[in-house]
This record gives structure tokens, sequence and C-alpha cells, in this order.
């Protein structure tokens, strides 16, 4: 199989989805890989990386479309790409299609084989291919709070630590996966007062077991949101529904009663955001307020430390990308339930039921076209 490596064109995306080391991998296969020239320069990687494993660099998006039997992107495809599309190619990447119905319409016209990273699911309920930018997220989730709680970037002037004699900052976690547990975890390490909230109860053991002394993880419902608000410095979005839109959480009416110079930060904007006020923002104009509260809603924000999150995305995504280029799509989907949840549309049918609801478009089974 031609494989294409693209390079991202999202406003200051600088991940790219594969490696050196992973196309050496797919050489290695019997693949052939064809790369976007640059596209690994801003996670570090040349495209003299690239050429020594074996890679061919090709100087346009067009051409790489044109040649590829699959391609990946890190992040969806933008509108400039759409019509390079070809009628069933596979395209792999983070659609995250339920958070977007013009994206979703306009890539039903390009009759192709979309999978996404965000809805391969294994058997236990883990999302692999999210993880470890969930793991990203979820610590510059705390990093960026910690950041904006600082005056001079409009927050109220709390260290989210403290010091001796002085009372460390208060952060309210809301979910308990891979974002919200990385997020607590980082949050705790500074020395903050955590609260994490998570509606699994069995979720909620397993955080008490190892979570540090100072992070509470309690029983999520909107009463103990709306407690916690007010007392919290910090608050961090980290609930995800796969493949479908976040649930809002926070509205309006509990921003007011939160304390001025709060920050917010919505690690689910990708999904739509939970916070009723949520909008994407882009890492060259991060931060917006309203009500007085700071809000963070970055929609890429593992592609601000491109360098981890490249290589960890590449360690995570390859053996999935190698059983598509090795068996073709319909027989990987055949071998392997979880690639077969990540097809999100073939044919220009939608072929993910939760896509498909959002925007109450109709759903075709992928079992049809298997």
């Amino acid at each position: 199989m031609i494989v294409g490596i693209l390079k991202e064109i999202k406003s200051e995306e600088n991940r790219v989805s594969m490696t050196p080391a992973g196309a050496e991998v797919m050489k290695n296969n019997g693949h052939k890989v064809l790369v976007e020239k640059n596209a690994g320069v801003g996670s570090g990687f040349s495209d003299e990386d690239y050429k020594k494993v074996g890679a061919e660099i090709i100087d346009t998006p067009k051409g790489v479309f044109e040649a590829s039997d699959m391609v990946m992107h890190v992040k969806e495809p933008q509108p400039s790409e759409y019509s390079m599309v070809k009628k069933d190619q596979i395209v792999f990447t983070y659609f995250h299609f339920a958070a977007d119905e013009s994206l979703t319409k306009e890539f039903q016209k390009t009759n192709s084989v979309a999978i996404a990273y965000e809805t391969i699911e294994n058997p236990d309920g883990s999302l692999p291919l999210l993880t470890p930018m969930s793991e990203v997220a979820g610590r510059m989730a705390t990093q960026e709070a910690a950041k904006y709680l600082e005056r001079a970037q409009g927050g109220r002037g709390v260290l989210m630590g403290g010091v001796t004699g002085v009372k460390p900052a208060t952060v309210l976690v809301i979910g308990g996966g891979i974002v919200g547990t990385n997020a607590a975890l980082m949050a705790c390490g500074l020395g903050a007062k955590v609260y994490i909230l998570d509606m699994n109860l069995n979720r909620l053991r397993k955080l008490s077991e190892f979570m540090p002394k100072n992070c509470f993880p309690l029983m999520s419902s909107p009463a103990t949101i709306r407690e916690l608000a007010k007392e919290a410095d910090a608050v961090i979005g980290a609930v995800l529904l796969p493949g479908a839109k976040a649930p809002k959480l926070i509205d309006e009416e509990i921003l007011k009663t939160m304390k001025k110079g709060s920050v917010v930060v919505d690690v689910a904007i990708d999904q739509g955001g939970c916070f009723t006020t949520s909008k994407p923002t882009t890492h060259g104009n991060p931060v917006y307020e309203v009500e007085g509260i700071v809000h963070y809603c970055v929609a890429n924000m593992p592609g601000a430390v491109p360098m981890t999150s490249t290589m960890a995305l590449t360690n995570a995504t390859l053996p999935y990308a190698v059983q598509l280029a090795n068996k073709g799509w319909k027989q990987a989907a055949k071998d392997s339930e979880p690639i077969k949840l990540g097809i999100n549309m073939v044919d220009g049918k939608i072929t993910y039921r939760e896509v498909a609801e959002a925007f109450n478009l109709e759903y075709t089974p992928v079992e049809n076209f298997l």
C-alpha cells in the first residue's frame, strides 16, 4: 500500500502523524511511504530523516493525496484539502465529526473511508489512540491553568501550590478519565487542593487508591459542580463521550458565582466543549473572558509540545496503521473490532451511530460494507 504522511495546516499545529521510525516500520512491512515536504520539521524531524529510512518526499499535499491509498493526518482535514481526497481513499486521523456538522457533511461528499483515531475502542472501553494525547492534554491543562492564574495573564494572581503560611489554589477537575487523572496528578504535584469528579463509582474507588492525599475524588452531580465551582480557582473540563458531543456541565449562571480571575480550561473543546461559554481558541490567541472568568479553549493543546506529542502518537497509531496497510480496511475491520469501531464514514454513509445522531443524519452500520 502507498501511505501518505501529510503536513499539518491547522493553525499552529506542529505535530506530524508519523515519525521517521514509524515510516521505517511501514517500509519494513513492504509499504511505500510518501511524506509531504517539511511535514516533520515542527516536531524536530527533517526531510532527510525520512529519506534515510526509505520514505519519499513529495512537494505538495495534492501530490500526496493523488498517489496514496491511505493518507494520515493528526488533525481533521481542512477545507482546502476536501477536494483532494479521492473516492475510496482511507483517511486516518482525529476527525471529531460529532462536534463539526460542516466537516461531517463536506466529508460525506468525498466518498472516502474516514477512520477516526478517537473512536477506535478496546473491549474494555479504553480509547488507545486518544490515551497518549489525553495524557499530554491533561498535564498541559494544569500548566495552562497555573499560568493564567497569574495576574499578568489576566488571572487572580494565585500561585497554584501556595507557599508556607498561604493556602494553595483549589482546582476542580470534572471527569476522572485519562485527561482528568493526569490534570489532577499535575495539580496535586504542584501542591494544589484538588477535587476530581466522576459518575462511575468504581472509577472513584480506583482514584481513591492511588491519588495523592491532597486529591479528593467525589461523585459528580450538578449540585456538586455548582458548589465546588464557587470555591475553585481553576476548573478543568475533562469529560468525554466517545465519538459524541461533550455534555455541557457549567453554564453562565455558574460562571457568575465563581471568583473573578478564576480560570477554566476546556479540554473537551474538540468535542464541542463542556462549558456553555466555550469556543475554540488557538495557541496564538488562547484565552478570552466571560463574566470575569478566563477561558482557555485551545482545540489542539498537544500541538504546543509537538516533539513529545508526535512520538507518543506514533507509538499508539502505528500498530493500527500497519494493520490497515497490510490487510486493507475491510479485512482489518473484520479481524479487529477496535478498527471496525474507528470507521466513521464509508462512501458518503455515516457508519458511527453517535455522529449520525449528533446531526439527525442517516446511520448505516459498517457491516453493510464488509
